[in-house]
């Protein structure tokens, strides 16, 4: 493998319209990021959200600094991560500005419970995961936020709301089980091999 010395590269800018172009080929589960207590809440639809740790339980997420979200994170320090299922997609769209609708008005139309740390989590995700802010980078126009897991609330579903191509996809681990077996791949005979 031959590497070029970097002094020799030409660098050529990578447009915003490009970079996003090349995102849009990355499959992210959906999350509902949500900030703030009592009438001062807030949230947004991510597919930001990484496992960093287990040992401790942590979690990472990017938000955008001039999200209505990053300062209750900031001003609290908690946040909730809610891994929505496939039958929330109503959800996804309303905390990701669909008609309009921002602040506590979001959480209208879902049930949702009051957190160990006081932020709201979703009855009925697949997970709602409640986080105490442990750092935040700020990096370029996001802030890298990491939350160590306080508390962990599970569903029994299966199915999880994806988002790719710049539209939201279902994930049904039965479904798709039994999609992949009537396509499955010839494999190849060991005689001979």
């Amino acid at each position: 493998m031959n590497v070029v010395p970097r002094d020799l590269m030409t660098e050529i800018p990578v447009s915003s319209a490009d970079f996003r172009g090349a995102m849009r080929h990355l499959t992210g589960g959906v999350s509902v990021i949500t900030a703030g207590r009592g009438r001062d809440i807030t949230g947004m639809t991510v597919t930001s959200v990484t496992s960093l740790s287990v040992e401790p339980p942590t979690l990472l997420v990017s938000i955008n600094r001039d999200a209505s979200s990053f300062p209750l994170i900031r001003r609290y320090g908690a946040f909730g991560v809610n891994i929505l299922n496939a039958d929330q997609l109503d959800v996804a769209e309303r905390f990701a500005g669909k008609g309009g609708l921002k602040g506590a008005d979001r959480f209208a139309g879902s049930q949702w419970v009051t957190s160990v740390s006081g932020v709201p989590l979703l009855i009925g995700a697949l997970s709602a995961v409640d986080c105490e802010v442990e750092e935040i980078v700020e990096r370029h126009s996001h802030g890298i936020v990491i939350g160590r897991v306080r508390d962990i609330r599970s569903s029994p579903r299966t199915a999880a709301l994806a988002y790719w191509h710049g539209q939201y996809v279902a994930v049904d681990q039965d479904e798709d089980a039994v999609r992949l077996a009537n396509v499955s791949v010839p494999t190849r005979s060991r005689r001979g091999a």
